[in-house]
C-alpha cells in the first residue's frame, strides 16, 4: 500500500483523493487520472454541459490522451462531435495540420496533430477546447494555434480542473481548482 500524499476534492458531487506527485524538487501536484473512473467522467460531463448550455458551438476538441473520455461524455450528452488532437502522426491522418507546444507532465515539447477528416469536420465551426487538467497552459495554447490554422472559432475552454494560479484560468469554464504544493 502506497504511503502517498494525497489532495481531497469533491468534482460535479464526487470525491476522489489526488495522489501528490512531485515533479521537481520542492513542487509537487495533484494528479487526476480520470482513465477508467466511469463514475467521475459522467458526473463531470453532466456538470459540464450545464456550463456550456448557453453557448453556442459545434464541436468538442480534445488532445490524445487523458482527457479523451470526457470528450466522449461530453459528446454524448450534449449530442455534438468531437474530435482528438493526436501526438504523433499516422498515414491514414492524410493532410494534417500541426502545432507544437511544451508539455508540463513530461517537460519536453509536444505535437499537436489535427487529421484531414477532423480538419473537415471543424473548417468554419465553433468549438470548445476541452481538457483534464489546465496547468501552464500550454497545451490549451498549442490546440488554439491549432484551431486558428484549421480555420475554426474556439468559443470557450473548459477543463474539468484548473491548477496553480486561480487568477490564470478565470475565463476557463471548469469544475474545481487544484493548487500547487510546494514544501
Amino acid at each position: 500500500m502506497s504511503t502517498r500524499s494525497t489532495h481531497s476534492i469533491s468534482i460535479a458531487g464526487i470525491k476522489r483523493e489526488l495522489p501528490l506527485f512531485e515533479i521537481k524538487p520542492g513542487l509537487k501536484i495533484a494528479v487526476l487520472n480520470i482513465l477508467g473512473d466511469t463514475e467521475l467522467v459522467e458526473a463531470s460531463a453532466k456538470a459540464l454541459a450545464e456550463e456550456l448550455k448557453n453557448i453556442d458551438y459545434d464541436v468538442i476538441i480534445t488532445p490524445e490522451a487523458k482527457s479523451i473520455p470526457i470528450a466522449y461524455a461530453l459528446s454524448v450528452v450534449t449530442k455534438k462531435p468531437y474530435a482528438v488532437l493526436r501526438k504523433s502522426y499516422k498515414l491514414y491522418m492524410g493532410d494534417a495540420t500541426i502545432a507544437k507546444t511544451l508539455s508540463i507532465t513530461t517537460g519536453k515539447p509536444q505535437t499537436l496533430i489535427l487529421d484531414e477528416k477532423d480538419g473537415e469536420l471543424i473548417k468554419n465551426k465553433k468549438v470548445v477546447i476541452i481538457d483534464d487538467v489546465i496547468s501552464t497552459g500550454s497545451t490549451l495554447k498549442g490546440m488554439k494555434q491549432l484551431m486558428a490554422k484549421a480555420k475554426a472559432e474556439v468559443v470557450a475552454e473548459a477543463a474539468i480542473l484548473t491548477e496553480g494560479d486561480i487568477e490564470e484560468w478565470k475565463d476557463i469554464i471548469s469544475l474545481g481548482h487544484i493548487p500547487l504544493f510546494t514544501e
